[in-house]
């Protein structure tokens, strides 16, 4: 348990500085400096390329969670530290009071419309999430609710026990905001000047660009740049060319393509856990037949993806969680229960995929090509994500190549199992619905010792592997494009940060 805050008594710019050591440790930054600048004056304007547009309105329940929390924008009761660990963010302390209840103390903060951040404002904020539809990711297959305890607490109670409660509440969809956040239509978020991070959202062009202004009354410090001027781009080269000629600071995912085209000084290499996987529709088509995801994935030849599209960028697939989770390699079991390959016959299937990621229209390609030698017939689809995501998940495929941080959602390994391979997960692209694996990821989810939960979590990792719905291409390394004059960019595994309040040029 951690010990509780006292409250400052000295004026907040002086506890603000004091605090922002503690956060800018948290990742490695480019510059080697612990995330922070070179010195107290205001730098210039970050501008800074991301690869997904926003898809939902900016919606903190859905995809565009991860661009708020990149940004520094939301942040939610804790935060994931370097080690996966929860670690404070707007509580400053938690403690559990059985097994079902924990009371989390809030620090001293200020919502970026001027409003306190205060018990009941919290426990608002979270049970809109609970209420959200669909449900974020987060809290798939948990039931939470919130209330204010005191001047600064929130208790959070589950139906069942969740041991692993903190981390869950890390999650960027499960972000904290200002009751004038949910003022809107009917089940409408707007996080623009309602959030807590250190920059605030001032303005959305559509799906092409926002503006970010520095919030001076951040809890954690002041950030060194004055503001961020967003670019949404979504293909991969256009990011890389805009790095090179300098039109922009910083540019995430940049395909391994374009890699040598950058100076080596402007390039950093993070292991993540992200993997890229084959997601075959179980629920209708041809490979509702488990006989016929067997053959199609029989026909995969991961160690070709990982060498020649990725070019030694990644991993061969080995599992749902990859190298980065260094305990998944020792603990790792072979998938059970799989149907003997079938026949494909000349079935003709969908395979859809996105092009944010621009390798990952070459992998279906080649994918494309190997199924095709196994006997399939395969059309290849390709759209921006945020155009293709709702089709995937109403199971209009019936295959998807998709690429998935495993613990982005909570930091638990078991999060990425509820969400995309139970019957009632939220992201389930390959409509699974096996009531063993529900048996298998439920029993993980009610386990609170850490060793024994990852034990429980590769058992369900074997099912779900043993049903051939998912394959695992690849584990990916994340290219970003740091530019020379840039300093403090948080290079973070769970990419759920970029800028900080250290960041700078």
């Amino acid at each position: 348990m951690l010990s509780p805050p006292r409250r400052p008594s000295r004026p907040r710019l002086l506890a603000a500085v004091l605090l922002t050591p503690l956060l800018a440790g948290c990742f490695a930054s480019s510059s080697g400096d612990g995330g922070e600048g070179s010195g107290g004056e205001d730098g210039s304007r970050l501008r800074v390329a991301l690869a997904f547009p926003p898809a939902e309105n900016l919606s903190p329940y859905g995809a565009d969670a991860t661009i708020l929390s990149r940004l520094g924008v939301t942040e939610g009761l804790t935060a994931l530290d370097a080690n996966g660990a929860a670690a404070p963010a707007l509580a400053a302390s938690w403690r559990r009071e059985d097994d079902r209840t924990w009371l989390f103390t809030l620090r001293e903060a200020v919502f970026q419309d001027g409003t306190e951040v205060t018990p009941a404002a919290v426990a608002a904020s979270l049970t809109r999430a609970t209420q959200a539809k669909p449900a974020p990711a987060a809290l798939s297959g948990v039931t939470l609710t919130a209330k204010a305890e005191g001047g600064t607490g929130v208790r959070v109670t589950t139906a069942a026990p969740d041991p692993v409660l903190p981390l869950r509440l890390s999650s960027p969809s499960l972000a904290v905001l200002a009751p004038k956040a949910y003022d809107g239509a009917k089940g409408a978020v707007d996080p623009v000047g309602t959030a807590t991070g250190p920059f605030e959202v001032t303005k959305v062009t559509g799906a092409t660009a926002a503006d970010l202004d520095r919030f001076d009354d951040y809890w954690g410090g002041r950030a060194q740049a004055p503001g961020i001027d967003v670019r949404f781009i979504a293909d991969g080269t256009a990011r890389a060319n805009a790095l090179r000629t300098g039109q922009v600071d910083l540019a995430e995912a940049i395909p391994v393509a374009q890699a040598a085209t950058l100076d080596a000084a402007t390039r950093r290499e993070t292991a993540t856990t992200r993997t890229t996987s084959l997601l075959l529709n179980a629920k209708s088509g041809v490979f509702k037949d488990p006989a016929l995801r067997a053959a199609a994935r029989a026909a995969v030849d991961t160690s070709a993806l990982a060498k020649g599209v990725y070019e030694g960028h990644a991993d061969a697939g080995a599992g749902i969680y990859g190298p980065a989770v260094t305990w998944a390699e020792g603990k790792r079991v072979q998938p059970t229960g799989r149907a003997k390959a079938g026949t494909p016959g000349g079935a003709s299937v969908t395979l859809a995929t996105y092009d944010n990621r621009p390798e990952l229209p070459e992998v279906a390609q080649v994918l494309k090509q190997q199924l095709e030698k196994a006997g399939f017939k395969v059309k290849l689809e390709v759209r921006e994500y945020s155009r293709l995501e709702s089709d995937a998940l109403a199971g209009k495929f019936d295959a998807f190549v998709g690429a998935r941080n495993s613990l982005l959602d909570t930091g638990d390994p078991v999060g990425v199992l509820a969400s995309d391979y139970t019957c009632d997960g939220g992201y389930n692209l390959a409509l699974l619905c096996d009531k063993a694996v529900d048996r298998a990821v439920a029993k993980a989810q009610s386990t609170a010792d850490t060793d024994k939960r990852q034990d429980a979590a590769l058992a369900a990792e074997a099912l779900i592997l043993g049903t051939d719905a998912v394959v695992p291409l690849v584990h990916q390394r994340v290219i970003t494009g740091v530019g020379a004059k840039v300093s403090g960019v948080l290079l973070d595994p769970y990419e759920r940060t970029l800028v900080g309040t250290g960041t700078r040029r």
